[in-house]
């Protein structure tokens, strides 16, 4: 049986625009669990440093480089996680979320935080996959 992976929203549950409540999988052989991604420079520094918009592409960028090494594709993320230390950057969030996801919509969580692990991440986002 191939991975189904398909948006779940029973009736009386309220189904919002630009993400999924829920998402039901069916025929999985891999969960990938991923760690919160950040912007990393190749030297493990910070990247995009007071670039929100940026960060987000990057933490996107690396959450499709590890599906991808395990032979999927972004369209196999089932849900994220987001952690941003200004709410006032989701239009922001949502257009990078757009240009990785295009129509797919995971299911989705995102929380303000009064910070990450360093001061200059303004942005995290993990990730569960199944292929």
């Amino acid at each position: 049986m191939a991975t189904k992976i398909e948006p779940y929203c029973p009736e009386g549950v309220y189904d919002p625009p630009g993400y999924s409540q829920g998402v039901k999988v069916t025929g999985a052989q891999t969960i990938l669990f991923l760690a919160g991604q950040v912007a990393y420079d190749k030297d493990g520094t910070p990247k995009h440093k007071g670039d929100f918009k940026a960060q987000a592409r990057e933490c996107f960028a690396c959450i499709k480089r590890l599906v991808e090494g395990a032979g999927g594709t972004v369209k196999n993320v089932v849900k994220i996680n987001t952690y941003v230390t200004d709410i006032a950057n989701r239009p922001a969030y949502r257009e990078a979320r757009k240009e990785a996801f295009g129509d797919h919509e995971p299911a989705s969580t995102m929380v303000q935080v009064s910070a990450l692990a360093v001061p200059e991440y303004l942005i995290e986002i993990e990730a569960i996959a199944v292929i």
